[in-house]
């Protein structure tokens, strides 16, 4: 690398404390400086550029030089740069963004709240459903069900419900009043011989039996990802969700759909519930909201839940929730522009002409030796990786598979994510099945280097 490359790594390694990041490998190796951005593809700091994989992360659908959402940032700026919705006050970008949030949303919607990040989105989620059970007489049904393998956010709260354990891990986590099921991974845990229907039948009877050792009264919310994304890409077992959102009726249970990651287009449909048959309560959008271009993230409620907020709010007074920077006008406006440009540009009919193509190259990767499953839904996938492919046994942490392999990644420049042994991809959206061809060309060339590199050193024979 130059000098000039060595001096930022260096200034970074003295003043920066990374998020997401091993900082002790980190403080040895540097990092990766991008620059700039054109496309699907980022450049270093050296001018080397990378396809990126992961959207960022899972974020940006437009890529990395729409001149729109910069124009709408611009405008904004000039004629209100920062205002908010505290003590009654509202700015016309925020109420355009929730208006546009309703008619989309997969159920029906009545309110919008506005804030930075999906993890502000599903610590707001816990506050507003805590305070709605507290409002209607029922103090003691607060605990809130989550899956082993989901994330859902790094906030306190959203940190107990996010079942990873690297997001736990010296955290003093989790929160009492969390609770966590089974991830529905069928793949990796599923009977020999266990059909779909069969493993979502055992999940459900696990979710039934662990609310009614907890008691049906005590339990507030079922929170989930329609398709696991940071956990590894898991999409749900056929009749998954049916059989879930069965026994949370029957135990008059919240159902709460994170949408951070499948929300506008990912999966295919215009929400990921749509595509997996799930049926929100309530639901949090974040990320692709604004192509990741502002920070933005939302809740979305129903009529029952905010008339109750009303009427609590007689008695006591003030709504006391809210984030200084929620409902930002400069971010809305950019947000706003976003889902136009998704209509104006008919994205879903975009990722559903590219996505078999997607999942075709996917799945051609399960003749590779070490690749035991690949998985996905739309523009959303993984490869599994497998130290024996006959008995899926996953190769140990202390390999250090997928580092390695992510690195020859880096080396071939292509940008994407391992979760364990799970190669995770996520493009944006406006990626042609040209440029599919070539992300996956660069991760077969790295695959192949790390089955040579996974032979030469024993991990497999």
């Amino acid at each position: 690398m130059s000098n000039f490359s060595d001096s930022i790594i260096a200034r970074d390694i003295a003043h920066v404390l990374h998020p997401t990041t091993n900082l002790a490998e980190h403080r040895e190796k540097g990092a990766l400086v991008i620059e700039r951005g054109e496309g699907i593809n980022v450049y270093d700091v050296n001018g080397k550029s990378y396809i990126e994989g992961m959207a960022g992360l899972w974020c940006t659908s437009f890529g990395f030089s729409e001149g729109e959402l910069v124009e709408a940032a611009v405008a904004q700026m000039r004629k209100l740069p920062f205002y908010h919705g505290f003590g009654n006050k509202a700015v016309l970008p925020t109420i355009d963004l929730a208006e546009r949030l309703k008619a989309m949303a997969p159920f029906d919607a009545s309110k919008v709240f506005f804030t930075n990040s999906g993890s502000e989105a599903n610590d707001t989620q816990m506050k507003m459903i805590w305070y709605y059970n507290n409002a209607i007489g029922r103090p003691r049904k607060k605990k809130i069900i989550a899956r082993w393998g989901g994330y859902h956010g790094v906030t306190i709260a959203t940190a107990c419900l996010t079942g990873l354990p690297a997001f736990r891990n010296g955290f003093d986590m989790p929160l009492d009043m969390i609770r966590h099921v089974s991830c529905p991974h069928y793949y990796r845990d599923a009977e020999p011989g266990e059909s779909e229907e069969a493993f979502a039948d055992r999940l459900a009877a696990e979710l039934e039996a662990l609310i009614e050792r907890e008691g049906p009264d005590t339990i507030a919310a079922f929170i989930a990802e329609p398709v696991m994304a940071g956990g590894g890409v898991i999409p749900p077992p056929r009749t998954y969700f049916e059989k879930i959102q069965a026994i949370l009726r029957k135990h008059d249970i919240l159902c709460i759909a994170d949408e951070v990651v499948c929300g506008f287009g990912r999966t295919g449909s215009m929400f990921g519930s749509e595509s997996v048959g799930m049926m929100p309560d309530t639901m949090t959008v974040a990320k692709q909201l604004s192509s990741a271009y502002l920070p933005i993230a939302a809740v979305l409620i129903p009529e029952w839940m905010y008339e109750v907020l009303v009427d609590q709010s007689r008695d006591k007074g003030v709504f006391g929730h809210g984030i200084t920077y929620g409902g930002h006008p400069v971010s809305a406006a950019v947000a706003l522009r976003a889902l136009e440009l998704f209509e104006e540009r008919d994205m879903l009919a975009q990722v559903r002409r590219v996505t078999p193509h997607f999942q075709d190259r996917l799945r051609a990767f399960l003749d590779h030796p070490l690749v035991g499953d690949t998985r996905g839904m739309g523009l959303i996938g993984a490869v599994e990786l497998v130290a024996d492919k006959a008995q899926r046994r996953p190769f140990e942490p202390s390999a250090g598979i997928g580092a390695y392999c992510g690195e020859r990644c880096i080396e071939h420049g292509l940008i994407h994510r391992f979760t364990g042994n799970a190669a995770l991809f996520c493009p944006p959206l406006i990626i042609t099945e040209d440029e599919i061809d070539e992300m996956f060309v660069r991760f077969g060339r790295a695959l192949d280097d790390t089955l040579v590199w996974a032979r030469r050193t024993g991990k497999v024979s």
